[in-house]
């Protein structure tokens, strides 16, 4: 292996936009914190809905995965994955950043991965994906998955769909972050070297 691909094999990911917190579902009013775009829609499935938002107070841009309660195991089921995210305080894992319980829905805000999803960009035919480029993706999704591990977390549908892709300049962006806020820490994204 050269010496640029050793650096970048062995370069970590930059933490999340904002330290590891343990959050606890509150009822509130979404739209009064949050600007839900839901016209952004980054994935979706029978739990529900993910789209992008905004924090009003402080800009930051987030993913927001809103659940609908349809039965009272749907609840129990939010607080389980809020309590295991708590536990989660890893660079290539996402964070939990609130969760908001409305009377229709609950809304799990989380870290926002710029780049898109890994899968997304092995299926592009304009990629070019490098053994290089594998090897740091694998790399970060054992780091990541070896950590759920030791916290005694086990992902029953890890699949590739799952894995997000930081761009560069967004990349860049968290970097000098977090050369700024060193004592900052950061469910699955590698970053794209691209």
């Amino acid at each position: 292996m050269d010496g640029l691909a050793s650096v970048q094999y062995d370069c970590p990911p930059p933490p999340a936009p904002f330290p590891h917190r343990m959050v606890e579902l509150r009822t509130g009013n979404v739209n009064s914190e949050f600007s839900m775009n839901s016209k952004e829609a980054l994935g979706g499935g029978k739990f529900g809905a993910v789209c992008t938002c905004m924090e009003k107070a402080t800009g930051l841009k987030l993913a927001a995965k809103v659940i609908k309660k349809q039965t009272p195991k749907d609840k129990e089921m939010v607080l389980l994955e809020i309590e295991v995210m708590n536990q989660l305080n890893h660079r290539n894992l996402i964070q939990l950043y609130a969760a908001i319980e409305t009377p229709h829905e609950i809304v799990l805000f989380m870290e926002y991965i710029e780049g898109g999803e890994l899968f997304e960009r092995i299926v592009d035919e304009d990629y070019q994906l490098t053994e290089v480029d594998t090897m740091v993706f694998v790399r970060q999704i054992c780091d990541g998955i070896l950590f759920m591990h030791k916290m005694r977390v086990l992902h029953l549908d890890l699949k590739v769909l799952d894995w997000g892709l930081l761009g560069r300049r967004e990349r860049e962006r968290e970097r000098e972050r977090e050369r700024e806020r060193e004592d900052m820490v950061s469910v699955l994204w590698v970053e794209w070297q691209g």
